[in-house]
């Protein structure tokens, strides 16, 4: 028989659990605390729990903490790392620090479905959702986790496309009886589902950031075929109904292509677009993978096209490209050791 994982399990789960087993409702507080405070990576360490509870608690279930199968270095500091999901699968996390800060990049799915044009993850198909206890354990079993400022879910895989686990993760992460972080350390990152990001609108109080790529929709439809579902438009819209004016940030994730998407017919395009909205533009360079024919535009392209839009009263900056020497772009660590498995 599988045994449960205890990690990424919410309070209220954990309350489920405690009362199907008999033990006393308080016990569901101190599981969370070893889980997500203590980080324990097996039941017996819990050692305020009665032998008989923890014993209980062994015949169904485990903790469910796995340590990285890999990892690769940069010469920035920039670390990443690779996490097996069941039988042969990937994922990756990425940590990078920044002087006084230090950001997780967190994986929601195995693949994705979304298999926008620039991205190494969609090249791999769709594979299976996360758990919240997977995307938990990107942290929890972190070498560096003790030195996390900020998380965000921008890994492999469409983090609303597996809401229902993303929002209990997020909930750890937040929770007083979890990491009890603020959510102003939290983004996820979306190329803009529409029911998903309502709830997660509602239900959260992270931070969202929007792949947004190109202000023409037949273009922005090229580039991410979810444009035809989900359009740029419409995402905007719905997002005008909520206050991003306080601690709540709203950021577009703008990949900057040579020749395709910064001329400055697209730089008014992205201002017509985003006008009254409390925004920002971060704009990327890109990172190249195989078999695509994409360009990164140069720094004075990016700066230029930046200083457009900033003149313009969006605000945007320039985010500092991070790990190139180590397969940098998601999921070409993952599917090069997929790869490795398949000849071997």
């Amino acid at each position: 028989m599988q045994k449960k994982a205890l990690l990424g399990l919410t309070l209220d789960e954990l309350h489920s659990l405690v009362n199907s087993l008999g033990m006393p409702a308080f016990s569901a507080r101190q599981i969370a605390s070893w889980l997500y405070d203590k980080k324990v990576v097996d039941i017996d360490q819990m050692t305020n729990l009665s032998l008989k509870h923890r014993e209980l608690l062994k015949g169904i279930c485990e903790v469910g903490a796995a340590s990285p199968v890999d990892a690769m270095r940069s010469v920035d500091g920039t670390v990443k790392y690779l996490y097996q999901i069941g039988e042969g699968h990937f994922v990756e996390a990425v940590f990078i620090p920044d002087h006084d800060r230090a950001t997780l990049c967190v994986s929601s799915q195995v693949g994705c479905k979304m298999n926008c044009k620039f991205c190494m993850t969609g090249k791999q198909g769709f594979s299976a959702n996360l758990t919240a206890g997977q995307i938990i354990n990107q942290i929890n079993s972190l070498p560096e986790r003790d030195r996390l400022t900020n998380v965000v879910m921008m890994g492999m895989g469409e983090p609303l496309d597996n809401l229902g686990e993303v929002l209990k993760a997020l909930e750890i992460m937040t929770a007083p009886y979890g990491y009890g972080w603020s959510p102003k350390r939290v983004t996820l990152s979306t190329v803009g589902l529409r029911k998903g990001l309502r709830r997660f609108a509602e239900e959260t109080d992270c931070h969202l950031a929007v792949s947004l790529h190109s202000p023409i929709p037949q273009q922005r439809r090229e580039l991410m075929p979810a444009e035809k579902a989900f359009s740029i438009t419409e995402v905007v819209d719905l997002l005008r109904n909520y206050d991003f004016s306080k601690q709540r940030r709203l950021s577009f994730e703008y990949i900057l292509f040579k020749g395709v998407n910064d001329s400055p017919l697209h730089a008014r395009e992205l201002v017509k677009l985003l006008r009254g909205l409390d925004c920002r533009i971060n704009l990327i360079r890109f990172h190249a993978i195989p078999g695509v024919d994409l360009q990164g535009c140069t720094a004075e392209e990016m700066t230029t096209f930046r200083d457009y839009l900033t003149s313009h009263g969006v605000f945007t900056t320039i985010r500092a490209s991070r790990g190139e020497d180590i397969f940098a772009a998601c999921g070409m660590l993952s599917t090069a050791k997929m790869e490795e498995n398949e000849r071997n």
